[in-house]
């Protein structure tokens, strides 16, 4: 597995990294597994967070057993305030079985004010470096939906790595990453898929790692086959060739802009409509042949796209400002 330099961390880390959202759908002993087929195949830097529901507390089985001092453990929160971080922090040193974070990072930042917010007299950014002063943390991160948070982020000297999206129909983060990998700040990638829009993972991933700038990928895994295929990748990297090329970008230009990446910031629907599930099986009946199948999936919901009110607090929430009433209208189209 190559290894990069995670920016002024010093972290030496696998460039094929864990991310711990899809964890969630695992019982304990799988998770056990999975870390451990992780460590197995070289991966040594795992990504969670305090919002991925139990993500936490089995990657801190796995640590367990397959051993906390062979990893670079990441973690985040969406807190933007000093006492409700702190709360945070030691909840995740819990679930972890840890006594330290590696690299401690301020989740999912949507606005220029939540960023004034963590910097204020009684934000969140105090209490950690506090944090790292007492060394219950080590490095101190942040992660946006946003180049241009990131870009005002990394002004302030304050963080030693960016969390980004980034594939291959998603790249507005490239000049960004530039910039930081010229500052020393590690780029950690995440969406490497496009949340699941993009079919072809080992040519999505490919694509992601030779990108010089890039320190680090972290596909989300649930299963040890997902572990050894994503961890394949970053052994003996190789450009792309003309033909890989071809069938990646050619994915990328079919999926367009207006599509869902199911990070699930829309959620909850006030009209319990599981929004980013309509459309994946939107997705199953156009582009997978399973048109009986998503049809009747989506009407065995106890709530689904015609039962939209039109509300738009959806869209308030979306970090890629899709006009989702508008695509829900369309699902209906397609699959009511």
């Amino acid at each position: 597995m190559e290894k990069r330099i995670l920016g002024r961390t010093n972290f030496e880390v696998s460039v094929i990294g864990f991310g711990g959202i899809p964890i969630q759908r695992v019982d304990k002993d799988t998770a056990i597994d999975i870390i451990e087929r992780a460590k197995a195949t070289g991966i040594n830097f795992i990504d969670t967070a305090r919002a991925y529901t139990n993500s936490e507390s089995l990657i801190g089985y796995g640590l367990e057993k397959a051993g906390r001092e062979n990893f670079i453990l990441a973690t985040k929160s969406m807190k933007r305030d000093y006492d409700g971080i702190l709360e945070e922090l030691n909840i995740s040193l819990k679930n972890l079985r840890t006594s330290y974070i590696d690299l401690f990072q301020f989740h999912n930042l949507r606005s220029f004010e939540e960023l004034d917010q963590i910097f204020s007299e009684k934000g969140a950014l105090k209490a950690i470096k506090e944090a790292k002063e007492k060394g219950l943390v080590r490095e101190i991160g942040i992660t946006s939906h946003s180049p241009e948070i990131l870009d005002k982020a990394i002004d302030t000297g304050e963080f030693a790595t960016i969390q980004c999206p980034y594939n291959p129909v998603e790249r507005q983060g490239e000049e960004l990453f530039e910039k930081a990998h010229r500052m020393n700040i590690g780029v950690i990638v995440m969406k490497p898929l496009a949340g699941g829009a993009i079919t072809n993972a080992k040519l999505s991933l490919k694509f992601i790692v030779n990108n010089p700038n890039v320190s680090v990928v972290i596909p989300g895994m649930d299963s040890v086959r997902q572990v050894i295929e994503n961890a394949n990748v970053g052994k003996n990297i190789k450009p792309l060739t003309e033909g890989e090329k071809a069938i990646i970008f050619e994915e990328a230009e079919a999926l367009g802009t207006e599509f869902c990446r199911r990070c699930g910031y829309c959620l909850p629907c006030p009209q319990g409509i599981d929004i980013p599930y309509q459309f994946l099986m939107e997705g199953y009946y156009t582009r997978y042949n399973l048109q009986e199948w998503a049809i009747s999936r989506y009407n065995n919901m106890p709530a689904n796209a015609r039962d939209c009110i039109e509300c738009g607090q959806c869209e308030t929430k979306c970090p890629y400002h899709l006009p989702i009433r508008k695509m829900l209208k369309r699902v209906e189209e397609v699959l009511g």
